[in-house]
């Protein structure tokens, strides 16, 4: 949702739809990338409400929806992973940002991805 909520479109009227949407965005942004061995990956704090589907991008949530739910599974996820240094975590919230790097991944800001991955809201 950091990604989601990095711009006032309404999003917050319709999170089934925005997660949707982006999902849809990354999934065409991924299948248009060069290297397409790299595993893109979403994670919500909780399922969306209907069934999202890709071919290259992975949807996860956490175990159980809460306050920073989603957060402590992308540690968990970064922490498991056998070369956390490959991994790139886009978010704009600071904790996460210092927990993750701490770990070895990097960090892409979230409002810079989805003017990547989404460039017709700017």
């Amino acid at each position: 949702m950091n990604v989601i909520g990095s711009r006032p479109d309404g999003w917050w009227k319709d999170r089934g739809r925005a997660m949707a949407t982006l999902i849809a965005n990354l999934d065409r942004w991924a299948s248009g990338q060069p290297d397409q061995t790299d595993t893109v990956t979403v994670v919500f704090e909780r399922p969306p409400s209907t069934l999202i589907t890709s071919s290259v991008v992975e949807v996860a949530h956490a175990p159980r929806a809460a306050a920073n739910s989603a957060d402590d599974e992308i540690i968990r996820l970064v922490q498991a992973d056998a070369a956390p240094h490959e991994i790139r975590v886009v978010t704009s919230d600071k904790a996460l940002s210092d927990r993750v790097q701490s770990l070895g991944a990097d960090v892409f800001p979230a409002a810079s991805f989805r003017d990547l991955v989404d460039p017709r809201g700017r």
